[in-house]
């Protein structure tokens, strides 16, 4: 896959990673009930929210709380999967990789969008903070999409198999 493939994968590594880590044990705060979340994680919420004043996990708009359920419930365990598919090089990640991108891009790109248009203050600094996974998405479409998985291009590289069995 060369030096750049080898690039590609690493960073992918650690957006699956993180996206594995962080939407169970911080983003989903957004949806639960204070009562039923670790008091370790809420400390880290709070700490965080108040600390970079992400005002979207402080103000909780229905758009974002839409995008926690996706990312919750679609995102989330796609990052799991696609972890596991790139540490044991599964035939289906690439698919699986270009809808992970795809949904990561479209998310991020909406809260990213409506901090840059918004008037709070540290807007820039959350925009600053959530656009590398724009890229990240991005970056996981391509390698979908552009990456010559070895099982098909060896398979097809004598033409399609025949439709039938010659006999000898």
């Amino acid at each position: 896959m060369g030096f750049i493939g080898i690039v590609v994968d690493a960073v992918l590594f650690f957006t699956f990673l993180s996206m594995s880590l962080v939407p169970p044990l911080l983003d989903s705060q957004a949806l639960l009930p204070e009562s039923v979340v670790p008091d370790l994680l809420r400390r880290l919420y709070k700490w965080y929210t108040t600390e970079h004043q992400d005002y979207l996990l402080l103000e909780r708009p229905a758009f974002f709380i839409a995008l926690m359920k996706l990312e919750i419930f679609y995102v989330w365990p796609l990052a799991v999967i696609n972890l596991y598919g790139l540490l044991t090089a599964k035939p289906w990640f690439k698919s699986t990789c270009l809808v992970f991108g795809s949904a990561l891009l479209t998310s991020t790109t909406a809260m990213v969008g409506d901090m840059l248009s918004s008037q709070k203050p540290m807007a820039d600094k959350l925009a600053m903070m959530y656009s590398p996974f724009i890229a990240f998405g991005f970056l996981a479409v391509l390698r979908g999409l552009l990456t010559p998985s070895t099982k098909a291009s060896s398979a097809y590289a004598n033409g399609p198999a025949p439709a039938f069995k010659k006999r000898a």
